[in-house]
């Protein structure tokens, strides 16, 4: 008797949402948010609903803060979500709290404008101020 052995090929890369799409969030985004400690931020937007938010962590002389991480889901036309990070305080390197920013976005091609309201809270899980509102842009990574 001879085994049988399964053969796979390369994996498939997961589909991505056609630019023309009025909703094509998923892929990744060069977003500049004047607003904020340090405005160049990246976004990726998977296609299962999780998002990833980064930018260089010497943008705030005070604190460092993880990656955000959050969720989206279409709304109409529009793309709402919301992402988490973590902040600790760069002296102390104690745990001083997070940040939950919410945005409601919308997708033109390679090119996405928004909206966002970002509260802070404390170690104890405490509002840290009032929220601070602001807007954003957005160009798609695409291949050369």
């Amino acid at each position: 008797m001879v085994p049988a052995v399964a053969v796979a090929g390369p994996a498939k890369p997961a589909a991505i949402a056609p630019a023309n799409h009025a909703n094509a969030v998923v892929g990744v985004w060069i977003v500049k948010d004047e607003t904020a400690p340090f405005p160049f931020h990246m976004y990726v937007f998977n296609a299962d609903g999780t998002m990833q938010q980064a930018n260089p962590d010497a943008g705030n002389a005070r604190t460092s803060d993880s990656d955000g991480k959050g969720i989206w889901i279409t709304r109409g036309d529009r793309i709402v979500g919301k992402w988490v990070e973590i902040t600790a305080d760069r002296g102390t390197r104690k745990f001083v709290g997070r940040l939950d920013l919410s945005f409601d976005l919308k997708v033109d091609g390679d090119q996405l404008t928004g909206n966002r309201s970002a509260q802070p809270f404390d170690a104890d899980g405490k509002p840290a101020g009032e929220p601070f509102q602001g807007s954003f842009t957005g160009t798609r990574v695409t291949l050369p």
